[in-house]
Parts: C-alpha cells; sequence; structure tokens
C-alpha cells in the first residue's frame, strides 16, 4: 500500500475523533489534552502526506518513463542477439530458426511483405568483440570488423538523418512563408499585414530498390561456423553503405536510383554556386556568410563541408606564407572545425574539365532539423538464388533494400562547382 494512502486513512481516523471532541460543550481536562494530541498529530500528518505525494510523483514518472522506454529496450535487446549465420543456414538448408532471430523475423513478417527472410536494418551494425579474417573467415586471423551501416557513413558524417518506414509514404512539413514585422509610422498608422503561413511537403516513397548480391561456397558454409556471421554482416553492410552514400549525393532519380542532393541541386532548389577558380578558403567563405545571412546557420562551426581527396590536396598545397607554412587549408580548418571536414572519393564525381575541377556541397543543422532525410522501408530482405550455384553446392543470396532519400529546406545546402 502507499505510503500517502496509509497516511489519509490514518487522518480519517483522526477527524472523526476530532469530530467526536469537538461536539463536548464542556470537555474535561482529559478530553482537552486528546483534542490538543489529535490536533498535533493531524498537523504532523498533513505535512507527511505532502512529502509522501512529492516522492510518490517522482516514482510515478520515472516509472511511466520505464514503461514507455521498456518496448524500445527489449527490441534492442533482441536485436542484439539477432545472428546471421541462422538466416544463411536457413536459405541454404532449410534449417528452422530458432531463439531470438525467429522471434524477430516473425514480427517483421508481420508487419510487411517479404519474399524471402527479412533482416533488421541493425543487425548489420558491429557488435563488441566480433573478428573476421581476411578472405573466408578464420578464427586464428583475425581484425575488427566495419563500423555501422549508415551513421559512419558520408552522409551521417554530412548530417543527413536515416528514418525508418514501416510502409506507405512519410512526408515533412516544412515552412516556406515569410512572415514579416513592421512598425506603426504613426500613432493611428498601421503595423505589418499578416502572411499567410505555407508550407511545402517533402515526400520519401518507396520506389527505388538497392540490391545487393553475395556468393557463399559449400567450403564456407561446412567450416566458417559462427565466424560467418561477421563475414555476412561485414559484406551486406559494406556494399549497402557504399551504394548509399553514392546515391545520397549522386543519385540521378533515374533508373531506379533516388535524386541525390548534388545530382538535383536545381531541383530541389538547392543554390549551386560555379567557383571556376583554384581551390582557396575565400571560396568556401563566401558560402558560409551566405548560410549566415540566410539565418541557416549561426557559426561557421556549424557548418559541415564535403570535398573531393584532390580538393583537400589543391588546398594543402597552396601556401599563404612559405615561410611560415601556412597553407590554405588551414586557413579553413581555422574557422570550419577539421571534424566537419569529410573527404571521399565515392560521393563526389571524380575531377574532370582542363584544368581539372571538382563539386564540393556545404551542409548545416538548422534548430535541429537535418538538411535531409534518407528513408529505409522495413528491412533487408533477403531471398536465396537456388540456381546459379547449384553445381557447386554454393549459396548465391540477394538483399533487397528500398530506399529514398528527399531534402528538407534547400536554404540549409548549398552545391559549389569547379573547384580547380
Amino acid at each position: 500500500m502507499l505510503e500517502s494512502v496509509k497516511i489519509q486513512r490514518r487522518q480519517s481516523e483522526v477527524r472523526e475523533r476530532l469530530a467526536v471532541l469537538a461536539g463536548n460543550e464542556n470537555p474535561g481536562e482529559t478530553e482537552t489534552r486528546e483534542l490538543d494530541a489529535l490536533d498535533t498529530e493531524y498537523r504532523t500528518l498533513e505535512k507527511r502526506l505532502r512529502a509522501a505525494l512529492i516522492a510518490e510523483d517522482s516514482e510515478r514518472r520515472e516509472a511511466g518513463d520505464e514503461l514507455e522506454k521498456r518496448d524500445q529496450r527489449e527490441w534492442a535487446d533482441m536485436l542484439g542477439a539477432f545472428e546471421m549465420r541462422q538466416i544463411a543456414a536457413a536459405l541454404d538448408s532449410g534449417k528452422e530458426l530458432s531463439g531470438q532471430t525467429a522471434e524477430i523475423i516473425q514480427e517483421l513478417r508481420s508487419k510487411g511483405d517479404f519474399r524471402g527472410l527479412p533482416v533488421p536494418w541493425q543487425a548489420l551494425e558491429q557488435r563488441a568483440g566480433e573478428t573476421v579474417a581476411s578472405g573466408t573467415p578464420d578464427p586464428v586471423q583475425t581484425r575488427p570488423i566495419i563500423d555501422r551501416l549508415f551513421p559512419a557513413s558520408v552522409a551521417g558524417r554530412m548530417g543527413v538523418q536515416a528514418v525508418t518506414i514501416g510502409q506507405g509514404e512519410v512526408e515533412w512539413p516544412v515552412t516556406t512563408s515569410s512572415v514579416s514585422a513592421g512598425w506603426a509610422a504613426s500613432e493611428t498608422g498601421s503595423v505589418a499585414s499578416p502572411t499567410a503561413y505555407a508550407t511545402t511537403d517533402r515526400p520519401l516513397a518507396p520506389d527505388n530498390t538497392l540490391g545487393v548480391q553475395m556468393k557463399i561456397t559449400r567450403k564456407t558454409l561446412k567450416q566458417s561456423g559462427s565466424a560467418l556471421e561477421a563475414a555476412v554482416r561485414r559484406d551486406m553492410a559494406g556494399a549497402i553503405g557504399a551504394a548509399l552514400d553514392q546515391a545520397v549525393f549522386l543519385g540521378s532519380g533515374s533508373s531506379g536510383e533516388p535524386l541525390g542532393l548534388i545530382a538535383g541541386a536545381s531541383t530541389y532548389g538547392i543554390t549551386e554556386t560555379a567557383i571556376d577558380a583554384a581551390a582557396s578558403w575565400s571560396a568556401f567563405r563566401e558560402a558560409v556568410v551566405r548560410f549566415l545571412t540566410s539565418n541557416a546557420a549561426g557559426s561557421p562551426e556549424a557548418v559541415r563541408l564535403l570535398i573531393r581527396p584532390e580538393t583537400w590536396a589543391a588546398l594543402d598545397g597552396a601556401y599563404i606564407d612559405t615561410g611560415s607554412g601556412f597553407t590554405e587549408f588551414d586557413h579553413l580548418t581555422r574557422n570550419i572545425p577539421r571534424g566537419n571536414v569529410t573527404m571521399s572519393a565515392n560521393a563526389l564525381a571524380e575531377p574532370s574539365g582542363s584544368p581539372a575541377a571538382a563539386s564540393a556541397l556545404l551542409t548545416t543543422n538548422a534548430a535541429g532539423v537535418p538538411p535531409a532525410f534518407v528513408g529505409l522501408w522495413g528491412s533487408v530482405d533477403v531471398v536465396r538464388d537456388p540456381y546459379t550455384d547449384a553445381a557447386s553446392g554454393g549459396l548465391r543470396l540477394t538483399g533487397l533494400a528500398t530506399v529514398d532519400v528527399t531534402v528538407s529546406r534547400p536554404a540549409q545546402s548549398e552545391v559549389l562547382t569547379g573547384i580547380q
């Protein structure tokens, strides 16, 4: 029983006794002493009740928070025990799934349609203590497995947010109206006229399917054992991660690809600025100033920069003062933190033209809103091909993932072209 309930019951008993004593117009000495004692006890009970209610309210809040997070925590604990090797064995020989792996697949099947066995995205993440060997898994020579699938990718470092979607389409309404304020010019003058509140929806649609094929030999299936767990996850995560990074920025929007931020800059309304000059901090500084003046960023430290390795080489080789050894790249990182500068040969197109020129991308998070979203539908659908490698007894797996890309606010991104 709660302490507050016990106190309230005692208060009720005290009130009943006080009511009896109060009805006596000529109380004796004993009754007077009892009145004083009950009055003191009642005041003490009031203080104890307030303290008990405060303590119990905190406990209720903690319990409520615990109940709200329990489902997510239990699901995360189950995903930690998901075994990819059971998937390979089930698709290869029809071995029955067991344990938490079977429970997770049953739950995923109840919420979506899959031709093969669904694999949750979280199952492709790195797990503590896992090791794999180069080539065929070998428990003697080991090395760490790769990092998580998406958060450690180029898109993740550029502030792009991955969103897991069960089914259907998801839209983000973004404010596009500009509400202005104005002073009354005179005592009877009017202030600024009202502006209609308008939003633009940025939809994510399940129109793009990414596939990755893995070939597992019969020897690997028989010899590797639990090491196959990390190898399958490594290969699938690496292939999907590289393809997603490229699509987020360079996706053409055709031939099954989503429309990327750089390739679709004009469609999304992202500003494109032609530098057509040698790489320098001043070129990037002007883009940062545009962010600041449009209120997309509060300081240069909030800006993220994506460049090609060749652009870094040009910046690092351009000395502002040969005597001091201070380069354009040093000048850049004095304003934009090194942790916000990402170099990638996969997410940006190769330099072209004469002289060779490349592109760069600047992004920023505004009021906690990421510059772009990547939608990941359901889970990775793993399907078995029983015919291609039948002669050698091998297993061919195809992982299918439905993804899409959209931009939140075009003002949070800018593309620079012609950086020589």
